[in-house]
């Protein structure tokens, strides 16, 4: 889903794309509170003029009008043909046998020796004999027309030419039907057929006429419609109809207008035939809301983050606050069935906790006001006209509870106790509302309201926690408590590389501490590059004695490997980590690290060492294959674990070596272009810079001397 955000906001821009979230999300929050705060039934007759416009309360379907749309999708529907490929054959074997007959009446004309003198009659028979040999042709669907003269001209051709003739309008009439001919396109192919036939050179002028005739005789239609799939096709048609409906809000009748029986039957259908309402509560809806989508708007525009980290929290915003109104629309549903005011079980800090734990908590305070609000709309009593105040207030002090007690970076079981604290400061207010209400209520009411509000604090815990995993998922966050939860020693990668590689372990943690700090420095998720320096070095763990700082009393293997051979290890550590999160559903944020804290830097010493033997070695084969930083946690990685190895493995390590030798790591990083492609400023590399070197001279003031690292 996050890659389809990116790619519609990448597309439409920024701005575009915020403001249509904004207003989807009021088009959210108007939809849910509408049907609250409009009218339900209307005071009408029929044949009688409506006073003011009657728009649907509900979606209900209309079957006389599904059925006129079933009817009108069959009308509209295209019938189904069905190719005859064998009629151009059979066309013709027809021709062929035409042009048979007129070779067998000359061959038995020719058999009887007619005389000299004879000529003209004799044509006068043959004509006739084939005139009675055609007739079956002339009375047949397409109706040959041949005259006596065309005839004529057709007996008196040679018959080698005649052969010719035959050919020529059997490759004629083939060529056409070789394509579909539908029944109204007959006219024009025939005519197409005489055209070819009259341009054609191979044909005499004297039986031009008689080929033209012949030629558009057999052309005919060879894709006829196909009843049975086309019936099946409008039986689908009208099933495919999807049935029609009167929506809700849906204008039926407007100010002024006859009601009609077409009217009428409509109103009656979403029954609404009974009382009279106004738009008011409407108008006024749409005024909170404009105010409510206003402030969303100030919100954005003077939040610092980045604009994808914005569209991504108005799609957070927009999730929690539709989960809130299912909730609340829930409840109104029933809410009229108890005698005791269910809306107290609402989640009050459901919405303001996920998007604390998700986003920040302005935001958060954010949701926890329209959430107040539009409970106090939806959930509102039918004595109360605009308002249920204590709904309002109740949701607000115990979401304002959760938001400001929680922490992002709280586990699961401090989001607990969080809600234990919601619960409380709910139970709080429930005294208040009892204390100063004018009802009398008995020990089981009061003893009801109180669980409620122990319930919905409860209740409120309970879902962040388990809705949490389905916004990370969905919207690509990584919270800070899946975070925590990636930080315990004992996830079974973490134990895998303190078991199979402790030197790398303590690499890790080292460079965790001097990323951790700079990016904290400069704004950067601090906890992310701390979890994510825990498992960027996990490909280690494929062959752990290749590297430095797992070699512990025993020989370097790389003293006795070809330099290639040496970088075909240590260059795939980083793919082959990638590869081991990927296989354990680790999230995207800390593979990345895994692929990136090398970038596409150079392995200068088995680089340099190759070299001594081939001078016409390129760097780029002994380079890492990226990609290079995409982020600026992913940056400081890089630079924190090049310089943790690097002062470790050196001798006497003061604060001006130190200072040194940070500088040198990190402007050869950035000369190498290793940060081109994340955004970090010259400005947050000094203090990253500033911040390496203070961590790096508390930890290794007193260090030993180190054997130099080869990889």
């Amino acid at each position: 889903m996050v890659s389809k955000i990116r790619a519609i906001y990448k597309k439409i821009g920024f701005r575009f794309f915020s403001w249509t979230m904004i207003f989807l999300i009021g088009i959210i929050l108007y939809s849910f509170l509408y049907s609250t705060v409009k009218g339900d039934t209307y005071n009408v007759e029929l044949f009688q003029l409506s006073d003011e416009t009657i728009r649907s309360s509900k979606t209900v379907e209309d079957p006389v009008k599904t059925e006129l749309e079933r009817q009108r999708a069959a009308a509209e529907l295209m019938p189904s043909y069905k190719f005859n490929d064998e009629l151009a054959d059979n066309q013709s074997a027809v021709i062929a046998s035409l042009f048979g007959y007129v070779q067998d009446v000359k061959n038995a004309e020719q058999a009887e020796g007619a005389e000299e003198l004879d000529q003209a009659e004799a044509m006068q028979k043959m004509v006739a004999e084939l005139r009675e040999t055609t007739r079956l042709m002339e009375t047949s669907e397409n109706g040959l027309r041949l005259t006596d003269d065309m005839l004529r001209t057709l007996l008196t051709l040679p018959d080698e030419r005649l052969v010719t003739v035959q050919k020529e309008i059997e490759d004629t009439v083939e060529s056409i039907l070789a394509s579909p001919v539908r029944e109204e396109d007959v006219a024009g192919k025939r005519n197409e057929a005489e055209q070819l036939i009259r341009t054609n050179s191979d044909i005499p002028a004297s039986v031009l006429q008689a080929a033209v005739s012949i030629g558009r005789f057999g052309i005919s239609a060879n894709e006829t419609v196909d009843e049975s799939l086309t019936e099946a096709q409008l039986k689908q048609a009208r099933d495919s109809v999807e049935p029609t409906k009167i929506l809700q809000g849906q204008v039926l009748v407007q100010e002024g207008q006859v009601i009609d029986r077409e009217v009428y039957r409509q109103l009656e259908l979403a029954g609404m035939t009974e009382n009279q309402t106004d738009l008011k509560p409407a108008l006024g809806l749409l005024l909170f809301v404009g105010i409510a989508m206003g402030l969303l708007l100030i919100v954005t525009q003077r939040s610092t983050d980045a604009e994808q980290r914005k569209i991504i929290t108005l799609w957070v915003l927009a999730a929690a606050i539709t989960i809130s109104l299912t909730l609340m629309k829930l409840l109104s549903a029933v809410n009229g069935n108890f005698d005791v005011e269910i809306s107290f079980l609402f989640p009050t800090a459901l919405s303001g906790m996920i998007v604390r734990m998700l986003i920040n908590e302005r935001a958060a305070i954010f949701v926890t006001f329209i959430t107040a609000a539009s409970a106090g709309i939806m959930l509102h009593n039918a004595f109360s006209p605009i308002l249920q105040m204590e709904i309002v207030l109740y949701i607000l002090f115990g979401g304002l509870v959760g938001v400001y007690l929680i922490e992002s970076d709280d586990r699961r079981a401090r989001l607990l106790q969080t809600s234990l604290l919601v619960a409380i400061a709910n139970a709080l207010f429930i005294g208040f509302y009892l204390l100063l209400s004018q009802s009398q209520y008995d020990m089981a009411e009061i003893g009801y309201y109180f669980t409620a509000s122990i319930i919905s604090g409860l209740l409120s815990g309970a879902l962040t926690i388990g809705l949490l995993p389905f916004f990370e998922w969905a919207f690509g966050l990584l919270s800070p408590m899946r975070l925590i939860e990636l930080s315990n020693p004992n996830h079974p990668l973490l134990k895998k590389i303190l078991t199979e590689t402790p030197g790398t372990y303590h690499h890790s943690v080292m460079v965790a501490n001097l990323a951790d700090a700079s990016c904290e420095a400069i704004g950067a998720n601090g906890l992310l590059a701390r979890v994510g320096c825990y498992y960027h070095d996990i490909g280690k763990t494929k062959r752990p004695q290749y590297f430095i700082e797992n070699q512990v009393n025993i020989a370097n293997p790389h003293d006795s490997l070809p330099p290639k051979t040496s970088r075909d290890i240590i260059l795939a550590h980083g793919s082959q980590g990638a590869e081991l999160l990927r296989k354990h559903k680790m999230p995207k944020e800390i593979i990345d690290i895994a692929e990136q804290h090398h970038g596409t830097s150079l392995l200068k010493y088995f680089y340099y060492k190759e070299k001594e033997k081939n001078p016409e070695l390129a760097e780029k084969d002994f380079r890492y294959t990226g990609p290079k930083p995409q982020t600026k946690e992913n940056a400081i990685i890089m630079a924190a674990d090049s310089i943790e190895a690097a002062v470790r493995s050196m001798k006497d390590p003061t604060s001006e070596k130190i200072k040194k030798l940070v500088d040198a790591i990190i402007d050869d990083k950035l000369k190498d272009g290793q940060f081109d492609e994340c955004d970090l400023t010259m400005k947050e590399l000094k203090t990253v810079k500033n911040v390496m070197c203070e961590t790096l001279n508390g930890i290794f003031h007193t260090r030993i001397e180190y054997p130099t690292e080869k990889e």
